[in-house]
Formats: structure tokens, sequence, C-alpha cells
């Protein structure tokens, strides 16, 4: 056996020297695309400025965390007429808005909330809408039902479902680690994954474009899109790229004046437009 591996060694060998490798072994890596995610709107006026550096840009279809108002609501037109490529948002509940409650019933009627509002704003058929799920570690019950049932309701419209969520292992009990994302990755067959993960390494910290950057790096090779850096930055894990970002700790979009319209999260992803949603 050891000989006949040797052989065929040999013989592989030859045949990759004389160029006679297969299409797949010659084909051209994935291109990566920046983007950027933020909360507020950052104002029609930027958005030529930032589409100079970044191919894509998040969406929101309801209010996003913390806030009492949606400031993305009706500006696809503008934001597609300047270039951007979109990653399509739907802002979900935390855990405390569904324990002691039927967390699966409140994921269809988000689900059929982030349908009604995709449709509103004119994203086409076959458009992903990502779920932000902001709290990290493997799924509580209630989580999971709500996940489950939102991505089912999504998936029976002409959308397609996909989950934000955190590709950094905590502790599950018994000497187990497990990331939010492997967790929705497992349980949640052919849901598309827009993974956060800022840690130094495997993260640059805010630098955008950077030519070490692939999907590769980020963990989950197969995910839509890497989120590498958040602002502000998190502390505990980004001390070693802290020099990337501002002095404020807040990551802010390259080649403009530092402010609460230009303070931005980065994205990358192997299309130039991640939710298929111009």
């Amino acid at each position: 056996m050891k000989r006949g591996v040797s052989i065929l060694a040999a013989a592989l060998a030859v045949f990759w020297a004389a160029g006679f490798v297969s299409a797949s072994a010659q084909a051209t890596p994935a291109r990566s695309y920046y983007g950027f995610d933020k909360d507020g709107y950052p104002g029609d006026a930027l958005l030529l400025a930032l589409h100079r550096t970044f191919a894509y840009t998040g969406f929101w279809l309801n209010n996003p965390p913390g806030m009492t108002a949606n400031p993305w609501a009706g500006k696809r037109p503008i934001v597609r007429a300047a270039g951007f490529g979109f990653l399509i948002l739907f802002n979900g509940r935390l855990d405390r808005q569904l324990v002691h409650r039927d967390a699966a019933a409140l994921g269809r009627a988000d689900g059929a909330d982030a349908i009604a509002a995709a449709r509103r704003e004119g994203f086409p058929a076959g458009a992903i809408v990502f779920l932000d799920q902001e709290e990290g570690g493997a799924l509580l019950d209630e989580q999971a039902a709500y996940l489950g049932a939102w991505i089912a309701t999504v998936k029976a419209s002409a959308y397609r479902a996909g989950v934000y969520a955190s590709g950094i292992p905590v502790p599950a009990g018994r000497g187990i680690r497990i990331s939010t994302a492997r967790d929705i990755e497992a349980r949640f067959l052919d849901t598309q994954l827009w993974v956060w993960d800022d840690r130094c390494p495997p993260a640059p910290g805010c630098i955008a474009p950077d030519a070490r950057l692939s999907m590769t790096r980020s963990g989950f090779p197969r995910s839509v899109v890497w989120q590498y850096a958040q602002s502000p930055r998190r502390k505990a894990d980004t001390g070693a790229c802290r020099s990337t970002y501002a002095a404020d700790s807040r990551c802010y979009a390259p080649g403009l004046p530092h402010s609460e319209a230009t303070r931005i999260d980065l994205d990358l992803s192997n299309s130039p437009d991640p939710s298929s949603g111009r």
C-alpha cells in the first residue's frame, strides 16, 4: 500500500508540474467586497463618499436597537441610486421579551412584519432578510422557538431567511464552548448567516480595505457576511488592534471627518450585494 501511494504521489506531482490540474484547483479566489452597517442613517449627502470605499450597506426594516423610529424607512431608492448593494436587517427580540410568552407566535408575527416591510421598501423576491440576534451564546429554548418560527415564516414567502449572530464561542457548560452562529447553523439548515467576530485576530480592526482579509479567515467561510469591526470596539477582545480605531474607541469611515454620521461597523462579503436586494 505504501509503495502504491508513493507511485500515485509521484504521478500527481508530474501532472501538477506539467500543468494538468483541475479547473477547480486553478479557480480564481473569490473577490472580497467591503460594506458598512450602522443603526442611524448616515444621510443622503454622505452616500456617494461612502460608496468610494463600500459596495453595500446595512438597511433596517424596522426600528434599529435602542431607537424609537426607523431612519432608513423609505431610503432604499436613494441608497440604490448611490450604487450600494444591501444587507437587509430586521431587529429581533431580546430574551426578556420572549421568556414566559408564546415565543413561536411572536416569531411568526415578526416574520410577517419583516415580509411586509421588505415588500413595502421594494426589495425583490429572493432577497435575504437577516434577523438581528443581538444576544450571544447557545440559544435558550424561547430564543430557539422564536428564531425557528421567524425563519420558517420568511422562508414560506418570496424572501430568503438569514440571521445576524455572534461567531465568538462562549462557555455552554460541561466544558463545552459554542457560538450563537454555530448553534443556529446546526439547528436551522439552509439559513444564511451574517456572523460577527471582531476579535483581533482573526479581525484586523477598523481597517477597510485590507488585503489580508477573506471570508475564510472569519471561521465561517460559508457565511454570507463577516462583520469584523464594531463601533465602539469591545476592549476585552480588540486590544491587539486598538491602534486602528479612533482615540474614542470608535470606528469611522476612512477618509471622512469623524462624526456620528460616519461612525460605522465594518463588513466583508464575497458579494457586492449580499442580500441580493438591488
